[in-house]
């Protein structure tokens, strides 16, 4: 691939798990642009040596010549202390993080065309002492994005969240009128910035059983959603809902909608990876830069093993390519 290739930022993620693994797997995958994997060289050599298929790791120079087939090219980003595959250790939480923040700064001085990461353990974080809910909440603050938005994308579907790492006790009070317009306002112009359509449809869930049942099953959808959407809908964004999230998913109704709205994790993510997991995208929009993830977990047991799957990662980098094309 040579040096005039879009440059990828691929943050390695949690060393126990696989993330290292995958982004090693990716020297041979034939994509379109310059990867450069960020995290410990010595970690990933030992990951890449327990691959079938041989593949080679260089040091990262941004002015590099073309980089051979086969070669995957590591800005090294130095353990806090060695990592065994399979076995968390929170002394490693800010070597995490600090994968992050080098994505980040390249990515807003143009030195890297889009950021993607492969997963990360929240509670090794959190064990550390660091407040951590999610690669979302945290490259909204590192960017100063004012508002940002979780869209998965696989099996033909999009499907944003207007609630992103909350418990479930917690979710009607995050739902909000000024909270849920500014997501649908995200959402309608990242469609159409980011994805190039023209004028997106968004299916909106409700957030109660059958939508409330007209005020018996709960009010949110009467006293926060349904306004939400009106103002929405005067401002030009094609919005339908709310609609109840049992009936929302059939074909029939997803065939004139570009994107769902669900109000939270597990309403409306079980769906997109119950059709796509291990091909999915995790989308973050909202920020200034184009970040895309890989829609699975860190798998501590596939640590080391050779026997990782990469293919979501394979599409996580396919698709930051067209959004940093389109963008």
């Amino acid at each position: 691939m040579g040096s005039q290739a879009p440059a990828i930022a691929l943050t390695t993620g949690e060393p126990a798990g696989i993330g290292p693994d995958i982004c090693a797997m990716l020297a041979d995958a034939a994509l379109p642009a310059r990867l450069v994997a960020l995290g410990d060289a010595q970690l990933l050599a030992q990951r890449a040596a327990s691959l079938p298929r041989a593949v080679s790791l260089r040091p990262y120079r941004r002015a590099s010549p073309a980089v051979p087939a086969g070669t995957l090219e590591v800005e090294h980003v130095p353990l806090a202390r060695a990592s065994r595959a399979g076995t968390l250790d929170p002394a490693n939480a800010r070597y995490v993080l600090a994968q992050l923040d080098r994505a980040i700064a390249g990515c807003l001085e143009g030195e890297f065309a889009a950021m993607v990461t492969a997963p990360v353990h929240k509670g090794a974080i959190n064990d550390a002492g660091i407040a951590f809910t999610g690669h979302t909440e945290y490259l909204a603050e590192r960017t100063r994005a004012p508002h940002v938005v979780m869209l998965l994308v696989g099996g033909g579907l999009r499907v944003a969240l207007a609630t992103t790492h909350l418990a479930l006790a917690e979710v009607p009070r995050a739902i909000t009128r000024t909270r849920l317009l500014a997501t649908l306002e995200v959402l309608d112009r990242d469609l159409r910035e980011r994805f190039g359509i023209g004028r997106p449809r968004i299916l909106v869930a409700g957030l109660n059983p059958h939508s409330g049942e007209s005020g018996h099953l709960g009010r949110e959808e009467i006293e926060v959603i349904e306004p939400a959407l009106s103002a929405a809908a005067a401002r030009g964004i094609a919005v339908q809902g709310p609609i109840p999230a049992d009936t929302l998913f059939v074909p029939r109704r997803l065939q004139g909608a570009d994107c769902v709205l669900a109000m939270y994790h597990d309403q409306g993510l079980p769906v997109l990876k119950y059709a796509s997991f291990g091909q999915g995208v995790n989308v973050t929009l909202g920020l200034p830069i184009v970040r895309t993830s890989v829609d699975h977990g860190t798998a501590l047991e596939l640590a080391g093993t050779g026997r990782a799957d990469c293919s979501s990662l394979v599409q996580a980098v396919r698709l930051a390519l067209e959004l940093a094309h389109t963008a």
